[in-house]
C-alpha cells in the first residue's frame, strides 16, 4: 500500500524497519527531518534503538563507528559542511571495513554559504571506501537504504553505503512511496552479526598503525573487495523482487531509451527525471536521444557503462559538481572509461565526442529548455560548460568593493 508522504519522513520510516540499535546525527540542512523522524519514532516507543545526542558531524559519525565495531547495527545522516566535519571518521569507517548505511542529503559547499541541492559534498568523499549510490526519486532513496544494509553486511563486501538524495528535491518532497511490512524486511535483512567485533571476551584491535610494509595492502583490499560490489548488488535485487513483491531495476544504472541512441545523456540524481521527461519530446521530433542514469556511483560500473555507450556517436555528461582547477567528477570518470581497455584487453573501435555540462550548482534549476540547450550545443563538442552562466566578472566585482 502506497502513502503519500515527505521524502525524510519515508526514509525515517524506512530506516525504523531496518532496525537499527543505535542512531546519532547532527542537524544540519536539509538532512535534518530524517534524524527528527527517527528520534521521534523512539521517543513514541515504535523503534527500540538509542539515540545519541553530540556536539558536532564528526562526534556522530564516531558514535555510529563505535556502535557497528561492537556489533549494532547503526545509522546516521548528513549534509554538506557536516558531511565534510565527519570525512576523517568516514575513511576510518571504511578503513575498519564497518557494515553501516547513511544517507547524504546532498547539498552545495560553502563557501559562499548556500544550503541548496549540488553534489559537491558527496562527490569530495567519493574516494574514502565508501559504497555510493544516488536516487532519482523517494521511493528509490528508500529501496536503497534497505538494500544498503543487506549490500553493507554481506560478508563479500563489509564496507559502508552512502545512500545520496538531492537535498530539498528529494528530502522535503512528498510522493507515493510505497514502504514494506516489518515482516517483509526481517525476511530480507536479517539480524546484524559482524564476524568480528569489539568483545571483552574475545579482545581484538581495529583500526591499528600500519607502516609502509602493509598499509598499501589494505588499499588493495578494498579496491579488490569493490569488484564484487556488482554481483552483490545483482543477487540483492534479485532477493529483493521475490521477497517484496515488485519489480526494480537494480540499483547500478538505468538505460532510459539507449537501444537506438545516437546521442546518450549521462547524469545523476533528480536532473535524471527532467532529462527523461525531454527525451520523451525529443524523440517526438525525430531525435535519437536516451539516458544512461549512473545510481552506483562508487564502485563506478565500467562494464554495464561501456556496454551501453558503445554504440554512441555522441555523449552528453551532466555533473552537479566540480572538480575545481581540473573538469567535473563524473565526466572525468566517463572519459576513463572509455579510454580504458574491458577484461578482454579491447577497447572501443571508435571513440564517440563527449561533452562535459556543469549545472544546478548551488541549487540552480535546470529545465527542459537547459536540456534541449545543453544537446543543441553538444554537437560542437564543448568540452567544458556552465549551464546558465551569468554574465559577470564574481571576482571583479568582489575587488572592487
Amino acid at each position: 500500500m502506497k502513502e503519500f508522504i515527505e521524502g525524510a519522513l519515508a526514509i525515517s520510516k524506512t530506516v525504523k524497519l531496518c532496525r537499527p540499535g543505535v542512531i546519532s546525527a547532527y542537524p544540519i540542512t536539509p538532512q535534518t527531518h530524517i534524524v527528527e523522524g527517527l528520534a521521534q519514532l523512539i521517543a513514541d516507543g515504535e523503534l527500540d534503538a538509542e539515540f545519541i545526542n553530540v556536539e558536532s558531524e564528526h562526534s556522530a559519525a564516531s558514535v555510529v563507528l563505535g556502535a557497528s565495531a561492537t556489533g549494532v547495527r547503526a545509522y546516521s545522516a548528513s549534509s554538506s559542511q557536516g558531511l565534510l566535519l565527519m570525512a576523517e571518521v568516514l575513511f576510518n569507517i571504511a578503513g575498519m571495513r564497518l557494515p553501516l548505511t547513511f544517507c547524504c542529503v546532498n547539498r552545495s559547499v560553502s563557501a559562499p554559504i548556500n544550503i541548496w541541492n549540488d553534489h559537491q559534498d558527496s562527490m569530495t568523499v567519493r574516494d574514502s571506501g565508501w559504497i555510493q549510490m544516488f536516487a532519482e526519486n523517494i521511493q528509490e532513496a528508500c529501496d536503497l537504504h534497505i538494500m544498503g544494509y543487506r549490500i553493507s553486511e554481506d560478508n563479500r563486501i563489509l564496507l559502508p553505503v552512502m545512500v545520496c538524495i538531492d537535498g530539498y528535491l528529494l528530502s522535503h518532497a512528498y510522493e507515493p512511496v510505497e514502504l514494506p511490512l516489518q515482516e517483509d524486511v526481517d525476511k530480507f535483512l536479517p539480524p546484524y552479526n559482524l564476524s568480528y567485533k569489539l568483545d571483552t571476551k574475545n579482545p581484538l584491535t581495529l583500526g591499528v598503525l600500519a607502516d609502509p610494509m602493509y598499509y598499501l595492502e589494505t588499499r588493495y583490499a578494498i579496491q579488490e573487495t569493490m569488484k564484487n560490489v556488482v554481483p552483490v548488488i545483482n543477487e540483492t535485487t534479485e532477493n529483493f523482487v521475490k521477497i517484496f513483491g515488485r519489480s526494480i531495476i537494480p540499483p547500478i544504472v538505468e538505460r532510459y531509451k539507449t537501444d537506438d541512441a545516437q546521442t546518450i545523456v549521462i547524469a545523476m540524481g533528480t536532473l535524471c527525471g527532467t532529462i527523461k521527461d525531454t527525451i520523451d519530446e525529443l524523440r517526438l521530433e525525430g531525435e535519437k536521444i536516451g539516458l544512461l542514469k549512473i545510481i552506483l556511483y562508487r564502485p563506478l560500473p565500467k562494464k554495464e557503462i561501456i556496454d551501453t555507450l558503445k554504440t554512441a556517436k555522441r555523449i552528453i555528461v551532466i555533473d552537479k559538481s566540480i572538480s575545481l582547477g581540473a573538469f567535473s567528477p563524473l565526466y572525468e570518470d566517463i572519459v576513463a572509461i572509455l579510454n580504458s581497455p574491458d577484461d578482454n584487453g579491447n577497447k572501443l573501435k571508435e571513440y564517440p565526442e563527449i561533452s562535459s555540462f556543469i549545472a544546478g550548482l548551488g541549487g540552480r534549476d535546470i529545465t527542459k529548455d537547459d536540456i534541449r540547450q545543453i544537446i543543441k550545443e553538444s554537437k560542437k563538442q564543448v568540452i567544458t560548460k556552465f549551464v546558465g552562466l551569468k554574465e559577470t566578472n564574481l571576482f571583479t566585482d568582489i575587488k572592487d568593493v
